[in-house]
């Protein structure tokens, strides 16, 4: 069993900055991909962002290229995004999760979702 919990959601004005956190406990979080997924009231859950377990491989869905970066810690099972030039549309409950599956886009192949952490982007 791997535990997420989310941390660093918060309002913030458009085009401003937030970086969201997840730290990992429980079984061994290394050689987990993570990813970054955010679900809008009565929108499905969307992919945003993942790295390999590794960190040498990033994806990014392409609304959040060039704003947002994800990046990993083994050391301190953490993954990060950090998200810049916020919009209004970037407002969800952003979750993180962890697979052990190459298929980084598709919620379904991930084991472990966080509570998920609200961020709200005013205009």
């Amino acid at each position: 069993q791997v535990q997420l919990v989310e941390s660093g959601g918060g309002l913030v004005q458009a085009g401003g900055s937030l970086r969201l956190s997840c730290v990992a406990s429980g079984r061994t979080f290394s050689y987990y991909n993570m990813g970054w997924f955010r679900q809008a009231p009565g929108k499905e859950r969307d992919f945003v962002a993942a790295t390999s377990w590794s960190g040498d491989r990033t994806y990014y869905t392409s609304s959040v290229k060039g704003r947002f970066t994800i990046s990993i810690d083994n050391a301190k099972k953490s993954v990060y995004l950090q998200m810049n030039s916020l919009k209004p549309e970037d407002t969800a409950v952003y979750y993180c999760a962890a697979t052990r599956s190459p298929l980084y886009s598709d919620k379904n192949s991930y084991n472990y979702w966080g509570q998920g952490t609200q961020v709200t982007v005013s205009s």
